[in-house]
């Protein structure tokens, strides 16, 4: 599974793996997980009991479609999670940050979510 990968992919891959044994999502608390490429940010909120997406958002869909992977980017993507979910009454999120370091776009996401009123 790991040998296609390079080095750095590698390495993410196993702290997500790590990391996924304990962080869990329930209906009453989802798990908010956050994926980055160079290009676009995609931000899922899932109930893994169900195994369903709650909500989501990315820098693909057209009213978010200006933005790029960046800080200011990721801060504005976090909002607008944080308004979709306050649209469906959930207030405490669990992060996954998908074995990405938390810094740069993904504490920008995260902080972003917190100033909408998210709590995690």
């Amino acid at each position: 599974m790991f040998k296609k990968l390079n080095e750095k992919d590698r390495k993410r891959l196993k702290r997500k793996i790590h990391i996924r044994k304990r962080v869990h999502g329930t209906a009453e608390r989802p798990r908010m997980t956050v994926t980055r490429s160079n290009g676009n940010i995609f931000v899922q909120v899932i109930d893994d009991e169900a195994g369903t997406t709650l909500a989501s958002a990315t820098t693909l869909e057209k009213t978010l479609a200006s933005l790029r992977a960046n800080v200011a980017s990721g801060a504005k993507v976090g909002e607008e999670i944080g308004r979709r979910l306050a649209e469906k009454n959930i207030k405490t999120v669990v992060f996954d940050r998908n074995g990405y370091l938390y810094h740069g776009v993904v504490k920008a996401v995260a902080d972003g979510a917190r100033s909408a009123g998210i709590e995690f």
